[in-house]
């Protein structure tokens, strides 16, 4: 199992680290983590605030550490100069409207200019009405928009890391099981879904 272990996520913009204490922190981080090599490094979760500088402290502490960076919210595909640094890219494609129409073109678009592998992080995340406090949409969704928008990404190339609203909602909340793990069978919206992933072979 590969694990993606985002260092900041946009959330922590509030509680700022002193840009030395970030750059402490980031050596640090790299550091103990050198012996786990099944993780990949995601400096920020929807922000770009200096990704060049954290890029080259983890890459100075471990220069075999896989590093990315998601830049912003839905359909944030970055800037050139970061884009062209990092190992892989994980962007947040579309998320509202037709968004499964888009996708496959903005994935597309970032192989064919950067010639690097591109995972869309958390596709159509905002895809049901229990995250519309967090932004996601008013109008009722289909778990085949996520089906068809992740299907797009694979016929371009992409690949996907799906995001399940319980880790999101937090436990108390309707997509969490009672007792707290996840569970496939717990929530049918998200298991068409995962389905799919079971069949990634056929389907791509």
């Amino acid at each position: 199992m590969v694990v993606e272990y985002v260092l900041f996520s946009s959330e922590s913009k509030s509680k700022k680290l002193s840009d030395e204490a970030a750059s402490n922190a980031i050596k640090n981080l790299t550091q103990e983590l050198i012996p786990y090599r099944n993780l990949v490094f995601q400096i920020w979760n929807k922000n770009d605030y200096r990704v060049e500088d954290y890029y080259k402290i983890i890459k100075h502490n471990d220069p075999y550490r896989l590093v990315t960076n998601s830049p912003g919210g839905g359909g944030t595909l970055g800037d050139d100069k970061h884009n062209k640094l990092l190992d892989f890219l994980t962007q947040h494609t579309s998320r509202h409207g037709n968004h499964w129409k888009r996708v496959g073109e903005e994935i597309k678009s970032l192989i064919t200019k950067f010639n690097k592998p591109v995972v869309d992080d958390e596709p159509a995340r905002c895809g049901t009405r229990e995250t519309e406090w967090l932004g996601g949409p008013k109008a009722e969704t289909s778990p085949f928009d996520h089906v068809i928008h992740i299907y797009n990404v694979w016929k371009a190339g992409g690949h996907a890391s799906y995001h399940h609203d319980m880790f999101q909602t937090g436990y108390g909340t309707k997509p969490i099981p009672p007792s707290g793990i996840p569970d496939p069978d717990y929530d049918q919206y998200h298991k068409i879904v995962l389905e799919m992933f079971l069949q990634i072979e056929r389907f791509k």
